[in-house]
């Protein structure tokens, strides 16, 4: 490949996957350290990637503007979070996650009687109206990109918690990468509410499949179930029995 075709097909790569390790370029074009390096650089000084600690992610921000993410596949959210929501149970103390596909599941919980812990603002707010949702904040740094309830503060209240069923939201997921977030603050708070949670619920559409963001907060054998709007690939299906984890769609 001539390194034209190649850093073209560098930049495609990296924007399908919104960041990348230089291990996984040197891997993915079959081409030294020093090449991908020079490679990279290119494509930074024409100010199309950025150049992250050992890797590189597109030029943008890693985390999409909520509002923005909150109508984008929202037919396809709504399908996720009714199905998530038939797993709630009257009694349940339950974790739920920023972000818009874990917020659509309220319509759907509205007549149960649970104790909910989240770090999500907008689901806090629409929830005011339903007594027998008792809510509990994470408190912490306000995110305002996520609208979102980040950082050690929050991951130490949460520590104090014990769920028995956890509902989480995820900008990428892949084989190799794991679950993954685009936010190292937010990716604390998931890492610590995996580890206190019973079950776990991964919600995601099927746009999220084979791609991965920045930061990775648990792993496939960390979950419990992998709810989303269609069957993904056999993969994933073959991955669900090897790691004793159950994927949930619309049948």
């Amino acid at each position: 490949m001539m390194k034209a075709q190649r850093v073209n097909a560098i930049l495609e790569y990296v924007k399908q996957r919104e960041s990348v390790s230089l291990d996984d370029l040197m891997e993915e074009f079959n081409v030294s350290k020093n090449t991908i390096r020079r490679d990279v650089q290119e494509l930074a000084d024409s100010e199309k990637l950025v150049k992250v600690y050992g890797g590189v992610s597109i030029a943008k921000p890693l985390t999409v503007p909520y509002q923005d993410r909150k109508v984008k596949k929202f037919q396809e959210k709504q399908a996720v979070a009714r199905l998530a929501a038939q797993f709630v149970e009257d009694g349940d103390i339950i974790f739920i996650d920023s972000g818009t596909t874990t917020g659509e599941m309220l319509p759907f919980i509205t007549d149960k009687n649970i104790t909910i812990v989240t770090n999500n603002l907008d689901f806090t707010l629409e929830a005011t109206g339903y007594p027998h949702l008792h809510i509990y904040s994470t408190g912490g740094m306000f995110e305002r990109s996520t609208r979102s309830y980040v950082g050690t503060e929050s991951a130490n209240m949460i520590s104090k918690y014990n769920f028995n069923k956890a509902f989480m939201a995820s900008t990428g997921l892949s084989l190799s990468k794991g679950i993954t977030n685009s936010s190292p603050l937010e990716t604390q708070i998931k890492t610590k509410v995996i580890e206190k949670s019973e079950q776990v619920f991964v919600m995601v559409d099927h746009s999220k499949f084979d791609s991965y963001s920045l930061t990775t907060y648990c792993d496939f054998n960390q979950i419990d179930y992998l709810i989303t709007d269609q069957k993904p690939d056999e993969v994933y299906m073959q991955n669900s029995a090897e790691n004793s984890y159950k994927v949930i769609y619309p049948e």
